[in-house]
């Protein structure tokens, strides 16, 4: 759909984004000695927001809903490029790879996190909650355009939780604060230092998996800790929708959804699978079950948080943790990968078409996807969506693993694992991303990151659409 100010949205897009980046400035205070640092975003910020005004006084002219959000996210990426590659030790690619890893919430990274400033941990966590919400969302928390709804829309948001798009967002806003607050005050209580504190839960809710640390949660060795990830994890990759049910009290409504039913059952299904094998390679029992209920929360919420070392798995674990980072999260959430909702329709159908083959041909079996509160048949436009959502995705995903493991030199399973990683926005690495990693092979993960984040179609769309 056609928005009829395209040219003012960009504009104030662009100083939504360079607004982003005087917000690490923040930090100063507490460390002032990293003043040093405070021009490599306040420059970049300053010349964003001027020519953002510039250009939201040029002449109206009219521009499809896709465009802009594509303009918004790769301006983004450029923009939020700068800062990194103004710190030096960092080739342009690399840079841009950090800054799209942010943005989309994947979490795979190339800088020594130990070494960099407070002032960069911090932007490379709140990158991750802004990409999580998306920036059409962020502007229209402070900015109601006409077209609001198309753009909410395009940008990957299908529910209306709200009777307006401006008191939706303001709504899913005040959640995601709620939350942020409650995860710094739960990390902290459990020795987490307050910093960390803060940029783990903004990670962990925009299913980012930036960590300060390089054994990401692995680092702090406790239970309550990834215990507490794991709620996070499990916050940011439920549909916003569902999560105001579960924020207003309405558990039953919330359980009755067919997303968190099957959500459960891939859980039920997978874990116990995931700690058998873990088991057979010679881990302990207890550790095998610790293992493989956080890994796998974290590969199926897309998040990318880890508590170990995925070089020594066995290859049937690490089969079961690509096939949960394909799946995904829920529609409409933070996360990446074909997701949930998909997912869960195609398996509805699939058994609907297998009991057709068992009853007689005149018995009528009907079925309904349930979204908490309303309960909608299954029609042939769902399944053929998501059908073709999910062949498009695997024929990327197919291409992609093709490319990175030719590419890289890794082995075929290396590929498989760090390209489902890339394509579903999730940041779990077997190694093959790292500051020694090829830009070639940057570009193909920065095209993955990009691909699962926008949602394929969306792209598609901009570039080809009229």
């Amino acid at each position: 759909m056609l928005h009829r100010n395209g040219i003012s949205v960009m504009g104030k897009m662009m100083v939504l984004e360079g607004g982003i980046l005087f917000i690490p400035l923040l930090v100063l205070p507490f460390y002032p000695k990293e003043i040093v640092f405070a021009w490599k975003f306040f420059v970049p910020a300053a010349v964003s927001i001027a020519l953002g005004l510039v250009v939201c006084h040029r002449k109206k002219r009219n521009m499809s809903s896709s465009r802009l959000v594509v303009f918004a996210w790769m301006y983004g990426f450029v923009l939020a490029a700068i800062p990194f590659w103004l710190y030096g030790n960092v080739t342009p690619i690399q840079a841009l790879f950090e800054s799209v890893s942010g943005f989309t919430t994947t979490g795979l990274s190339v800088l020594d996190v130990e070494r960099l400033p407070h002032m960069f941990l911090f932007y490379r966590g709140f990158l991750q909650y802004v990409g999580g919400l998306g920036f059409v969302m962020m502007m229209l928390l402070f900015i109601q355009e006409k077209d609001s709804v198309t753009l909410y829309q395009a940008e990957g948001h299908p529910d209306k939780l709200m009777p307006t798009i401006g008191k939706t967002v303001k709504v899913i806003g005040m959640m995601y604060g709620f939350f942020l607050i409650a995860g710094t005050i739960l990390y902290t209580i459990f020795g987490m230092p307050v910093f960390d504190s803060i940029v783990h839960t903004m990670c962990a809710l925009s299913t980012g998996g930036f960590s300060n640390r390089l054994d990401s949660i692995g680092y702090y060795h406790s239970l309550p800790i990834e215990w507490i990830t794991v709620l996070l994890m499990l916050i940011g990759t439920t549909n916003f929708s569902l999560l105001l049910l579960l924020f207003r009290g309405r558990i039953r409504d919330f359980l009755r959804a067919s997303e968190i039913r099957f959500l459960a059952g891939v859980t039920v299904l997978t874990v116990p699978v995931m700690t058998l094998f873990l088991a057979k390679s010679g881990i302990s029992a207890g550790e095998s079950t610790e293992l493989a209920f956080f890994n796998a929360f974290s590969a199926l919420s897309t998040t990318g948080y880890a508590t170990c070392s995925y070089r020594e798995w066995p290859e049937t674990a690490l089969a079961v943790m690509i096939l949960l980072m394909i799946i995904g999260g829920g529609i409409g959430s933070t996360a990446g990968g074909i997701k949930l909702g998909r997912v869960c329709r195609l398996m509805k159908n699939l058994i609907w078409n297998v009991k057709k083959k068992m009853i007689p041909d005149r018995t009528v079996a009907l079925t309904y996807y349930c979204k908490g509160t309303e309960k909608e048949l299954l029609d042939r436009a769902q399944v053929e969506e998501a059908s073709t959502y999910a062949q498009t995705y695997l024929l990327v995903y197919v291409a992609g693993t093709i490319a990175l493991t030719f590419f890289s030199g890794c082995t075929l399973l290396e590929g498989a694992f760090e390209f489902a990683s890339s394509l579903g926005t999730v940041g779990l690495s077997m190694g093959v991303t790292n500051a020694g990693t090829t830009s070639v092979c940057l570009l193909i993960e920065i095209i993955g990151m990009i691909l699962g984040r926008l949602e394929i179609f969306v792209l598609i769309q901009a570039f080809v659409k009229k």
